[in-house]
């Protein structure tokens, strides 16, 4: 860790994300950069709009955990519990520049504007059944939990119907990385658990292999383009895994804040459905405020970079502290931490990112939200939530935003 600074102690970011509020306050009321802690990892932290922008795009910050001077000494091995959001393989998320390119390109082909409209129908017949499931549920006038019932299996459906996963493994695979993100499971389990996704994905592999179908699996082993090299075993592995990883945790949680900050702002709330105010402004409000990343670990500087009179020094570690940029007062304004439709800087977020690594997925999060969240509404017009919205909690994920339940009552529908 740089020295800098020698009398600045480092903000230790909570792993059970106790309270994600008055951690996101304190990153907001301090310095641009940041000294953090991440269970035993000094590093530095970004919590403004415009140096995020700068960082994201600066070629000395890159992907390679080799680069970590902390990984050079020894002093964070494989046994520390975020490895694994860092070092997960060769993929489109852990190299950069022309690699990064070519790996990345094939993902960028599949999510392409064509690609997602062909998904639409999809998507909406996801949400109508769930929405089914989640009726039958409430059917005795419980209140159900709209996480389990509804926001949690549509993201693993739209994004195995793209993958071409089978429905029968979406439990089991729901189930791997809800114990892989999960800082309660134990280390060795949680290796366990990394060692089953990585047999399960070389599996779907060789079946894909041997029988390709309209699927962005066959399309990352067989779509060869004139002047393309093709992706390695271990490639289509890295980015098999991280996508289906990313492609659903995300969505779940834009689904869940964006109705539980329209619950907990019914004026606004009646706005969008007033047509006053439409959904997309929702969800972008709701990607600024309470976007589905806390944040996001990690690169590495493979030189000294100068921030002001602070030095983020070669080999240091730099994390994106996403909630906070979102709530920047120099771009959003002074009133930045109140949830607010008609905030003309909502669509400037940075919440899925910035720059050559910026989300491949992003549109199809904002996809699968702009249809889930109003069909929500509409088949449930009375829904409201079954506890005090302030204290519902996250489960112990410090990278993901990532509500432990949401029981809600459907009222008479």
């Amino acid at each position: 860790m740089s020295q800098q600074c020698p009398h600045t102690a480092a903000l230790t970011i909570d792993p059970m994300v106790a309270d994600l509020a008055g951690e996101t306050r304190t990153l907001c009321e301090g310095p641009e950069l940041t000294k953090i802690e991440l269970l035993g990892a000094p590093a530095w932290t970004i919590t403004r709009h415009n140096l995020a922008r700068r960082l994201l795009t600066d070629p000395r910050l890159v992907k390679d955990h080799t680069r970590w001077n902390l990984w050079q000494s020894g002093a964070v091995t494989r046994e520390w519990p975020l490895i694994g959001m860092i070092d997960a393989g060769r993929s489109m998320f852990t190299v950069d520049g022309a690699e990064h390119r070519r790996l990345r390109i094939k993902t960028t082909r599949a999510l392409a504007p064509r690609r997602l409209g062909e998904l639409r129908p999809k998507i909406e017949q996801f949400t109508a059944e769930l929405l089914g499931d989640l009726a039958e549920a409430a059917a005795g006038g419980d209140a159900v939990d709209l996480k389990q019932i509804f926001a949690y299996p549509l993201p693993m459906r739209v994004i195995s119907e793209l993958m071409g996963v089978p429905r029968s493994d979406h439990t089991m695979l729901l189930e791997s990385y809800k114990k892989f993100f999960s800082l309660l499971t134990p280390h060795d389990e949680r290796m366990r658990v990394y060692a089953e996704l990585d047999d399960y994905y070389t599996e779907l592999i060789k079946e894909k292999t041997a029988h390709p179908a309209d699927d962005l699996t066959s399309d990352f082993i067989h779509d060869v383009a004139e002047g393309e090299t093709p992706l390695t075993e271990a490639e289509v592995h890295g980015n098999l895994k991280a996508l289906v990883a990313a492609g659903h945790e995300t969505t779940v949680s834009l689904i869940i804040t964006t109705t539980r900050a329209l619950l907990a702002n019914p004026d606004q709330l009646a706005a969008v459905r007033s047509g006053d105010r439409s959904w997309e402004e929702a969800i972008e409000e709701t990607l600024r405020w309470d976007g589905p990343v806390i944040h996001l670990l990690m690169r590495f500087a493979t030189e000294d970079i100068t921030v002001g009179d602070l030095t983020i020094e070669r080999g240091d570690g730099v994390v994106m502290s996403y909630r906070a940029i979102g709530r920047d007062r120099d771009l959003h304004g002074e009133d930045a931490d109140t949830f607010d439709l008609t905030r003309p800087t909502a669509n400037r977020n940075i919440s899925f990112g910035y720059g050559p690594h910026i989300c491949p997925g992003a549109a199809l999060a904002r996809l699968e939200a702009a249809i889930a969240v109003p069909a929500l509404f509409e088949r449930f017009p009375d829904i409201r939530s079954a506890m005090p919205i302030s204290e519902l909690g996250n489960l112990p994920v410090l990278t993901q935003n990532d509500p432990a339940a949401f029981p809600v009552r459907l009222g008479g529908a």
